[in-house]
Formats: structure tokens, sequence, C-alpha cells
């Protein structure tokens, strides 16, 4: 009699055995995880503590939490409140990045958990910042178990093969050189286009001509991020299966965790050699004002973040998927929904409080003050979830205001002022976040289908 059998995707399989070396990294990047996990909860509790502290349930208590927490930061209360949860989030990504880093073996990961170590030490004695405890004590604990085997750690090997073979032909090079001149071609286009118009309004009109040249390029790189970041990525493990060499690039004693952010290195790398080829353009801008060093920092922070993001999406569902024209699809779905999708909830009349509070206008969306708050930190949070809206946001900060960390907006239902972070800050962290647990999940799912 034939027996029936349960096909091989619907049994829940285990993940592949681990060597001793690399269940000593798994216990450090645990360690890492456990770190995360407790800044995460204290994170948590702070935002309903500020919450309760806005409705003045208990009193006296920003002026407790500040003493507690940041002793030696001189500030108002709910700013050095919105400060320990800004530098507890940065740990957060920190931790999480470093865990990646230990998993994947990479050499960087030796000496960056140390610096992480000595930077929270200097915000304990400096600032009082009593929470970096969590954080210190998971890095030198990991430090610890990985001291025991350093041997353990190098330079990637996929990513020395990938870089290697994509800048020894002379594909990379045309399409480096392509870009720069399209990117040449757009600036004066624009500029020719915008002059005429400029100098009709006078010489003070020529800083707007800079400024015009540094939004258009930036504008154009990351459109190009958002179109070659999930490509460069999408296909990375898919492709190997497609071409019949990932069994045997799995017999060798590369580790998944190596493996996974070896061929996202490989891809970041180039995409970051576009954005670093396209600073001179940028420059341009400079000689006719209007643009600053700062705004300039921030632009590179802001696409190099997000293609990292969008390149961890392109690895992920390179991992879960078996083709690479589903992993596109979903990766570019993903992305423009991220970079269209965003804007048109933002637009929404009861979700527009934090563009108004930026542009100095105040929300006016309700007369209760608790309310007001609330849609304006939900506004923060859907601009700090896109790219354009991040950028246009803290440029606006930075040429209005002159912020490029912490600001306050006053309400207009009751004239008290609440602390906000410029965009670029908290859409950092958020992606950081994102991409360290996408990476993980990918990692994971690869070991599942090696069992």
């Amino acid at each position: 009699m034939a027996q029936d059998v349960t096909p091989v995707e619907w049994i829940d399989l285990p993940e592949e055995s681990l060597t001793p070396r690399e269940q000593r990294l798994e216990r450090a990047a645990t360690v890492l995880r456990w770190g995360a996990i407790a800044n995460g909860a204290l994170a948590i509790i702070l935002i309903v503590l500020a919450f309760l502290g806005g409705l003045k349930i208990i009193p006296n208590l920003f002026t407790t939490l500040h003493t507690l927490l940041l002793g030696r930061f001189s500030s108002a209360d709910d700013a050095a409140l919105a400060t320990v949860i800004l530098l507890i989030l940065v740990d957060i990504s920190l931790v999480l990045v470093l865990m990646i880093g230990i998993l994947a073996r990479e050499i960087w990961a030796l000496p960056a958990i140390w610096l992480v170590v000595a930077v929270n030490i200097v915000g304990v004695v400096l600032l009082g910042f009593t929470p970096a405890i969590f954080s210190i004590i998971a890095a030198v604990w990991s430090g610890i178990i990985i001291s025991r085997d350093v041997r353990a750690f190098r330079i990637n090997p996929v990513m020395l093969k990938e870089l290697r073979g994509r800048m020894r032909g002379v594909r990379a090079f045309i399409v480096l050189t392509i870009y720069l001149g399209l990117m040449s071609g757009f600036t004066a286009l624009l500029y020719l286009i915008y002059t005429p118009l400029a100098q009709a309004g006078g010489s003070a009109s020529a800083g707007s001509i800079g400024r015009v040249l540094f939004v258009g390029l930036v504008a154009v790189e990351l459109l190009l991020i958002i179109f070659i970041a999930p490509a460069f990525t999408a296909g990375a493990i898919t492709g190997e299966r497609e071409r019949q060499t990932y069994d045997l690039l799995r017999t060798t004693l590369l580790a998944s965790p190596s493996f996974v952010i070896g061929k996202l290195e490989s891809a970041l790398s180039y995409i970051l050699l576009l954005l670093f080829s396209a600073i001179p353009l940028q420059s341009i801008a400079f000689l006719f004002g209007g643009v600053t060093e700062l705004e300039l920092i921030f632009s590179f922070v802001i696409l190099a973040v997000t293609a990292i993001a969008l390149g961890t999406v392109g690895i992920y569902f390179s991992a879960i998927t078996p083709r690479t024209l589903s992993a596109s699809i979903r990766s570019y779905t993903i992305a423009l929904a991220v970079t269209f999708g965003i804007p048109i909830i933002l637009s929404l009349p009861f979700l527009n409080a934090f563009v108004n509070a930026v542009a100095g206008y105040g929300s006016g969306v309700s007369s209760s003050p608790v309310v007001e708050s609330i849609l304006i930190y939900i506004g923060l949070i859907l601009v700090s979830l896109n790219p354009v809206a991040t950028a246009l946001t803290a440029q606006q900060l930075l040429t209005d205001r002159q912020v490029i960390g912490f600001w306050s907006v006053t309400l207009s239902s009751d004239g008290s002022t609440i602390p906000l972070v410029s965009p670029w800050i908290s859409f950092s962290i958020a992606y950081l976040v994102i991409s360290t647990v996408l990476i993980v999940l990918a990692v994971r799912q690869m070991r599942k289908v090696e069992a």
C-alpha cells in the first residue's frame, strides 16, 4: 500500500548543526541580543512614563527621571527624558550591528565592541547616563567570549570575491562613467533652466541656485538607490541557486551569516562608491552658497542608510524565495511602498500635525494637548520611515531653525512645549534596527533550508 508522504516544505526542520566555534559566536551574539532587548524594554517603559508625565498623573516624574537617568546633563526635564530615550535607541542599534558583525565573523567587530564599551562609559561619567549599564555589561561579556577565539574573525571572503569579480571587468567602470556623465548633464541642465529664473531675483538668489542644484542631485541619487539597491541584492542568494552553485558554495566552511553579510557588503560597497563619486558634483553647490557642510553630511548619511536598508530587504527576500524574479518583485514593492506610500499617508488631514509643526504654523488638530502631542509624534515616526520626507524635513529644520538634533514644538492647544528630534537621527536608528532584524531572519531561513 502506498504511504502518505508529507511534503518537505511543510516539515518544520531544525536549523543546521553548529560547530563549536559557531556555538561560541552564537553565545556572544545571544548576550548582545539580550542586551538590546533589555534596552528596548527600558525605552518602552520610559515612553509610557513620559506619557503619564505629560498627563501630570505622577507629580515631579520628569525631574526624578532626569536625576536618575541623566543626572549630569543640564537641560529641561522633558528634554532630558527625550535625550535618554534617544541614547537608548542609539545603543540598541549599535548592539544589534555588533551582533551581526560577530555572527558574520567580521574583523571590524573586534575593535568595535570595545569602542562601544568605551563610548558608553564616557556617557556614564560625563552625562550620568545610567541606562548604559545594560550595553556595557552585554558588550563586555560578549567581548570576553569572542576574545577566546580571535582567529575566527577576518575580512569577509565572499565580499572580497564579489568585489574583485565586479571591479576586474570593464562593466563596473562603464556604469560609473555613465552614472557620473548623466549626473553631470543633469546638473548642467538644472543650472541652465534655473539660472534665468534666479537672475530675475537679483544677486541674493545666488544661494537658491546652489540649493536647487544640491537638492536635485540628492534626489537623483536617492532615486538611483531605490532602484539599484534591491536589484543588487535580490539575486544574491537565489542567483546562486539558479546557477546551481549554491550547494557547492555551502560545502565550504563558510558560515551562513558570513555568506549573507558578504553578499550584502559587496553590493553596498559598489553603491557607496557611486555615492562617494558624486560628492564633487554636490560640492559645486558651495560655489553658489546656500548649502552648508552639515547638509552634505546628513544627506550622505540618509542615502547610505537607505542603501543599507533596501539592500537588506533584497537579501531577505532572496533568502526566503526560490526565484530571483519573485525576490525582485517583493523588494521593489516594499521600496516603492515606503518611498511613495508613506507621503500619501502623511498628507491625510489628521496626520499632518508634525508637518505643520515643522513649518511653524502650529498643528491645530485638537484642543487636547495629549491628542495633539500623540499626533505630532506619530507624524515624526511616519516621516522617519520615509527617506524623502526625512531629507526634506531635516533640511527645512536646519535651514529655518539651525537644528540638527533636538528641538521643541509649541502646542497650539495650551501653549506648552514638547521635545522632538530631527528626523534623520530617528530615521537612521529605525532603518538600522530593521536591517539587523531582516539579516537575522535571512540567516535563520538559510539554516532551516540547509538542515
